[in-house]
């Protein structure tokens, strides 16, 4: 038996590897706040206490079962609030991050916390952006998180390291693609976000991938083993040139 567990699967990429597991016979678990799917569970990511909760209880069912292997995606994020720093609402700052940050990094200690004992493949896969690597005017706090999540996957890879029964921690860079967060990204204005015009360019060039050509990419990074833990992976290398 094989198991998939997705933060943000309503939509987007994270619907996009729900189905692509599922189509692979997997066993699949999505978590987000609207759970729409009959794989889906209920799980609030701006409330990361509570969320954890979930996770903790779902985890400690499937643990006592005898996976081949599991895959853990970190993918749930969003960009609001766009727009300087000094104009953001307190309070959607700390929503933002507690979905960005707070909940991506509950998900990944329990799964840890729950599956570590286990004598199976494991890996953990962070999807994250550019925005981890470059500052953008406007996304101050999405920079921050992915970021902060880089390192934190990176530092979880060096305590892996050392247990018998690893989880393999990576960071994966998904590149642009074609969801309803690039669509709101062209809707900011050049006062939010100075560089609109530059991702207007990218969608009228074509340039934004099909969330279910990156699902296909990060499927092949965890399943690839030469991929070390803590690495930094970008989906343009394992994207199949034959799909569209």
């Amino acid at each position: 038996m094989k198991l998939a567990i997705i933060s943000g699967g309503s939509r987007g990429l994270g619907l996009a590897l729900g189905e692509l597991y599922q189509a692979r016979q997997w066993r699949v678990l999505e978590f987000s706040r609207s759970a729409p799917h009959p794989w889906s569970i209920a799980a609030d990511l701006a409330q990361p206490e509570a969320a954890r909760r979930v996770f903790a209880a779902e985890f400690a069912a499937l643990a006592s079962q005898p996976w081949d292997e599991i895959v853990v995606i970190a993918n749930a994020g969003v960009l609001a609030p766009i727009g300087p720093t000094s104009r953001k609402d307190p309070a959607e700052v700390l929503a933002n991050i507690q979905v960005n940050f707070a909940s991506p990094i509950m998900l990944m200690t329990q799964a840890i916390a729950a599956f570590q004992a286990l004598p199976c493949r494991k890996t953990l896969l962070n999807i994250s952006s550019g925005a981890a690597l470059n500052g953008y005017a406007g996304w101050s706090l999405y920079c921050a998180a992915k970021a902060g999540l880089e390192n934190f996957v990176r530092s979880v890879a060096m305590e892996q390291s050392a247990q018998a029964w690893p989880l393999r921690a990576v960071n994966v860079s998904p590149g642009v693609i074609d969801t309803e967060m690039q669509a709101a990204i062209r809707a900011a204005s050049a006062d939010d976000f100075p560089a609109v015009g530059r991702f207007i360019q990218r969608k009228a060039d074509g340039e934004l991938r099909p969330p279910s050509r990156v699902a296909m990419a990060v499927a092949r990074i965890a399943d690839d083993a030469r991929v070390a833990g803590g690495a930094r992976v970008d989906v343009a290398d394992y994207l199949d040139p034959t799909a569209s």
